[in-house]
């Protein structure tokens, strides 16, 4: 193996450091005069839970079915919530559960040959490099189908780009006998260009044939694969910073790359942008920890990498640049001190320009991105998203553009130009967006006052910021000067169709402990996780103020979310789960809910359920295999096929004659042809 000394838990990709040691307000403090009429119960277990949201807020959503924040879409007419399906039983089966009446079958699995020479998979791991640059990548997540007719205004439900991220890697399965090391500790070169190809963007156009399967349409120009290693542009305040300086990019205009892609989201204009997460485990910076920068303090950087790439025989500059550590006498022109500045952001892919470079839009901030949703677009008005920072005691995040959006000319550059802002949820249901630009006065007066102390615990002495792209690439620390909510992982967001809500996914706490249990958090070592969901002021998303609510508490049978002595959720065997983490709206307005949690036999294997949102109603509609992520989800526009992602499955899934277990995605149909979920 090529790792000998790493702490194990370092190689599990979902493994984040707590970096943020801030001393920011906790939930615990900030909704305790609501604590009496604001309960979660498990049994006679009760704990504080904030919510003054009651059911119907009005949001910002059109009564129009043209409304549109998919990629220029026409939606399909909205229809009823209500969920006209049974509840599925757990399951511990190495194999898909579903309804009645309804089938899956595995699509698109790792190895997939998409592009280029059409290489085929071969089940004993011997693919090359050069090989699995051409097929689909590993560990599928976030995605999104982009009708093939979209630019045109069509919504085609037969023929479109899928488009998915691969998050990482499994080292035992991508290689026939597990990653090796030379005598010398150096590793095979063409491993760790498989591993770098492996991970990244997948862009398949799709089609189904005459009998309404689907399949890979062969020689399509669309086809393509986005990897660690594919040149990209650095856009917005960031680019140009001389902290982005490589000897790749001396102009800090470009780098390589994109890693660690969990979720996704689509953009009003019809592209895709990727998520970078736990990118910081990639890089090694072997050196006194106390000399890293704050750049790195702050997310984790430090010691070994989580697969040695910087180790590659061939001693290439594209391998070399994984080892951040300073040397000595050198600089930023020299060695590759700040490639790890040059990841952390959501990245721009357009599916339908196979030609164009992917651009790292770094208007929305640095940090474990997970994701990130718009709000429904208006002619006129700012664009606004929404982020969420996949890490204990991190925060949400939300940009509101500084140019309006008129749909004739939009595009990515909306990105580029605005400012971001950080949640602070207050003790009477009411939050507020703190803006991190140097340009406001408030948060001007707070970097000011912060100059010359060490910011919370985290040892990092503030010196100040030279400018709004140095905020830009600490925006954790930004954050924490301003003031903002600590929250137990912020994962998937997601936006009501039907009245412009938004949700976000909190998975789980562990290291939460009874002193920091809150209103909004209120259980320690918190690993079951919750929904949190709120309104913008007046309906208009790029309002300065909120008011929030909690949706549901995960947890086993009997556990109640309580609001104002009643209990508007109590979860039985149709409905129990763990660690929500995916979670999508679709075009008819239903919510549906992914985990990545732990099993056992209570819960079962990960799934995916759907919820009413105008009655809490939610029901279990999907089981995955053993050991798996259900993770990434999308409908075609007529909402009548659905595509799931499964990651990481543990046994020989989905093809029980192959000892390899392969990520693959699940497209779900009812037999008779109907809309998913209804």
């Amino acid at each position: 193996m090529a790792k000998h000394d790493l702490d194990p838990n370092y190689l599990d990709p979902n493994y984040e450091p707590v970096v943020n040691h801030s001393e920011n307000t906790p939930f615990h403090e900030v909704l305790s005069a609501r604590m009496q009429r604001r309960t979660v119960m498990k049994g006679s277990v009760g704990a504080a839970l904030a919510g003054v949201m009651g059911l119907g807020l009005v949001g910002c959503g059109s009564d129009s079915d043209d409304d549109d924040d998919t990629g220029g879409n026409v939606l399909p007419p909205k229809v009823d919530t209500k969920l006209g399906f049974q509840a599925i039983p757990v399951s511990t089966a190495n194999e898909v559960k579903v309804p009645e009446g309804y089938t899956a079958e595995a699509f698109l699995p790792w190895g997939t040959p998409i592009t280029g020479s059409y290489p085929e998979y071969r089940p004993d791991g011997s693919n090359t490099g050069a090989e699995q640059e051409q097929q689909v990548g590993m560990h599928h997540d976030g995605m999104h189908f982009y009708p093939i007719d979209v630019k045109s205004g069509g919504n085609s439900s037969e023929e479109g780009l899928l488009v998915m991220n691969h998050e990482y890697i499994d080292q035992s399965a991508i290689h026939t006998n597990g990653a090796t090391s030379n005598a010398d500790g150096s590793r095979p070169a063409d491993e760790v260009r498989k591993e770098i190809a492996a991970h990244g963007v997948s862009v398949v156009h799709i089609r189904k044939d005459s009998a309404g399967k689907w399949d890979v349409v062969f020689g399509s120009r669309f086809n393509r694969r986005i990897t660690g290693g594919t040149a990209m542009d650095i856009r917005g305040p960031l680019r140009g910073y001389g902290k982005l300086v490589t000897p790749y990019s001396l102009d800090a205009t470009e780098t390589r790359g994109t890693l660690n892609n969990c979720s996704m989201g689509p953009t009003p204009w019809g592209t895709y942008l990727t998520a970078e997460e736990n990118w910081h485990g990639y890089f090694a910076f072997d050196t006194d920890k106390a000399a890293r920068p704050r750049e790195y303090v702050r997310h984790g950087v430090g010691g070994s990498s989580r697969y040695d790439w910087e180790k590659a025989d061939s001693g290439l500059d594209q391998y070399r640049r994984f080892d951040v550590t300073p040397t000595p006498g050198g600089s930023a022109e020299t060695d590759y001190r700040n490639e790890a500045c040059t990841f952390g952001y959501m990245v721009e892919i357009d599916p339908f320009s196979p030609e164009s470079k992917p651009q790292k839009r770094t208007s929305l901030g640095r940090f474990g991105h997970e994701g990130v949703i718009f709000a429904p677009v208006t002619e006129g008005q700012p664009v606004v998203c929404y982020s969420g920072d996949d890490s204990r005691f991190e925060y949400i995040y939300k940009f509101v553009s500084a140019r309006p959006y008129y749909a004739a000319s939009a595009d990515g550059s909306l990105l580029d130009e605005g400012t971001l802002y950080v949640a602070r949820f207050n003790d009477d249901g009411t939050g507020e967006w703190l803006s991190l630009s140097l340009k406001d006065e408030t948060f001007a007066g707070k970097v000011a006052a912060a100059k010359g102390k060490e910011v919370g615990r985290s040892g990092i002495v503030f010196d100040g910021f030279d400018s709004q792209a140095d905020v830009l690439l600490n925006t954790r620390l930004a954050a924490d000067i301003a003031g903002a909510t600590p929250m137990d992982r912020p994962e998937w967001g997601a936006v009501d169709p039907n009245n412009g809500d938004v949700y976000f996914t909190l998975t789980n706490n562990s290291k939460r402990t009874d002193a920091e249990t809150d209103a909004a958090n209120p259980i320690a070592n918190n690993i079951n996780g919750h929904i949190i969901r709120w309104t913008e002021a007046d309906g208009n998303h790029a309002a300065m103020a909120f008011e929030w609510d909690i949706f549901v508490f995960a947890g086993e049978q009997g556990t109640e979310t309580v609001v104002d002595g009643e209990a508007v959720v109590t979860l039985g065997d149709e409905n129990i789960f763990n660690s929500p983490d995916g979670l999508w709206f679709d075009y008819n307005g239903r919510l549906w809910i992914q985990t990545d949690g732990y099993s056992n036999e209570t819960f079962g294997n990960q799934m995916m359920l759907a919820a009413d949102p105008a009655t809490r109603d939610i029901r279990r509609f999907f089981v995955g295999p053993v050991g798996c992520e259900v993770t990434g989800v999308v409908t075609t526009p007529d909402t009548s096929n659905m595509f799931v992602n499964i990651q990481h499955p543990r046994a020989n899934w989905p093809n029980a004659s192959e000892d390899r277990p392969r990520d693959a995605t699940v497209i779900v149909t009812r037999n008779d042809g109907g809309v998913i979920g209804a």
